[in-house]
């Protein structure tokens, strides 16, 4: 009997969908994201954009950062490039302000934040960070 293998990028568009479904939006982007153009359009579907959890849940509902390499990526190379696609971020208190200067996200509607505190989440609605977001809004 012989073996054959067949790679991610051989699978058609349908197939690789329904498994990639399956994984964290994060976890797509900071995957595919600059393998192949195939896969990076793939990557870039809204599907995978829209949405996105910049933080990881532990087991006994701990909410931690993302790992620094993770987050230096995203907030470098994967947001700067989808932001206009992002309508919604989840974001901890540790790494919210430096997503938040990332970049510009002019379709945001939605904004889930954990583990913060008041008087954090009141400098950050009152500062700069939401200026530019909120001028295009109104």
């Amino acid at each position: 009997m012989e073996h054959s293998s067949v790679e991610l990028n051989d699978l058609p568009d349908e197939i690789l969908m329904i498994i990639l479904k399956k994984m964290c939006n994060v976890e797509v982007l900071y995957s595919l994201k600059g393998v192949n153009k195939r896969l990076n359009a793939v990557a870039h579907d809204s599907i995978f954009t829209n949405r996105l959890t910049l933080m990881r849940c532990v087991s006994d509902h701990r909410i931690n950062p993302l790992p620094d390499a993770i987050l230096d990526r995203f907030c470098l190379q994967i947001l700067p490039e989808i932001h206009h696609k992002i309508k919604w971020l989840n974001l901890e208190s540790s790494s919210m302000e430096r997503i938040l200067h990332a970049t510009n996200y002019p379709n945001l509607y939605g904004l889930g934040l954990y583990d913060i505190e008041i008087k954090i989440a009141l400098s950050l609605f009152i500062g700069k960070i939401f200026s530019s977001t909120l001028s295009i809004i109104s």
